[in-house]
């Protein structure tokens, strides 16, 4: 046995690539290799002969396949080297211009709607995408046989068989986040609800998903008065003009009595829109004192409390104020399109240092 080891050990120093020692592996552990055949004729031995030599013959083949093992990584360290030498760079060299990235208008615009109202004293309230009927719909004031809750407008989440829970909708509005709010807060409160929400529509103006700006505002003396200032203000400091002029038309909401349509004064001179001058209107959002079953709904007693909400749409004040023809091209995912109206990802906007720098 110790020529057999001497020979194989010898055999696997000198191999030179990994096709030569499965040779050599073959032909000393292999099926029927020396080594193998070595220990088949254990069997052909006394009891005695078998506890001297079976030991013997095991610690070979270890130390055989040992060997195997070590030669065949120290090839493989080998070949990665030649392979390094052969596929050396000099990381040293300038790397490639790469583009900065940039923030797109929907976020942006809803920086500056959360940067202005900030100052305001607003507070930003988020809530869940996937919500309950109730929450969207009954604690709103809107009854089972309004047209927003019939499946053609709404996204209705799929129900298994006998699952008895109230049923799921995609939220239609960021105003459920409004009645969590009430629940958790209380009264006062001042908040906006900013966030995606999702209706069955599609057209130049319409997408199945869009964002929109909610606030609310209740406190024991909330009046239109304080509505209408509110909303003056963050139209001047969002469009960046000095003065503004909004005009209100009653209009029916179901989670707010009064409720009020605002149009904007503006002129499309050359094409262009100009906010705060000209002869025409502009509808821009909708708004109204809060309904006092929808305060009731939030835990909020309305003999003692009242308060005013809005709503605007953030794709479509974004079209306005940067002159973005097509709501559909903000989901588009087309670079060309974001590196021509997209933002510095680094400039915050704050009503200090500018809103849309």
């Amino acid at each position: 046995m110790d020529d057999l080891r001497d020979k194989y050990i010898q055999l696997i120093a000198d191999a030179g690539s990994e096709a030569a020692l499965e040779e050599l592996r073959v032909a000393a552990v292999g099926k029927k290799g020396e080594i193998s055949l070595q220990m088949r004729s254990l069997g052909k031995m006394t009891p005695e002969e078998r506890q001297v030599m079976g030991p013997k013959l095991n610690a070979l083949k270890d130390e055989i396949n040992s060997a195997l093992a070590a030669r065949k990584a120290s090839l493989a360290d080998a070949a990665l080297e030649e392979r390094l030498r052969g596929e050396w760079l000099d990381v040293t060299l300038p790397a490639r211009h790469r583009r900065q990235g940039t923030i797109h208008p929907i976020s942006q615009v809803s920086e500056e709607v959360a940067a202005i109202f900030g100052e305001m004293g607003f507070s930003v309230a988020e809530g869940p995408q996937i919500d309950s009927d109730w929450y969207n719909f009954d604690a709103l004031n809107i009854p089972s046989h309004h047209p927003a809750r019939a499946e053609m407008d709404t996204f209705y989440m799929n129900r298994l068989e006998g699952d008895t829970r109230p049923p799921h909708v995609l939220r239609t509005h960021t105003s459920p986040v409004q009645i969590r709010s009430m629940e958790k807060h209380g009264a006062p409160i001042r908040i906006i609800a900013p966030g995606r929400v999702y209706r069955a529509d599609y057209d130049q103006t319409h997408t199945p998903m869009f964002h929109q700006v909610e606030g609310l505002a209740i406190d024991k003396d909330i009046s239109m008065a304080q509505l209408k200032w509110t909303l003056e203000e963050f139209l001047r400091a969002f469009f960046e003009v000095e003065e503004v002029e909004l005009r209100f038309r009653a209009s029916h909401f179901p989670f707010t009595e009064p409720s009020a349509e605002v149009d904007i004064r503006c002129s499309w001179e050359g094409g262009q829109l100009k906010v705060g001058e000209g002869d025409d209107w502009l509808e821009i959002l909708g708004s109204g004192m809060v309904h006092p079953k929808v305060l009731e709904a939030g835990g909020i007693d309305p003999n003692e409390w009242q308060g005013f909400a809005f709503g605007i749409g953030i794709d479509r004040i974004a079209m306005l104020k940067y002159g973005i023809p097509d709501l559909r091209a903000f989901f588009d995912s087309d670079l060309r399109w974001l590196r021509h109206y997209g933002f510095a990802a680094l400039d915050q906007p704050n009503l200090h240092g500018g809103l849309s720098r």
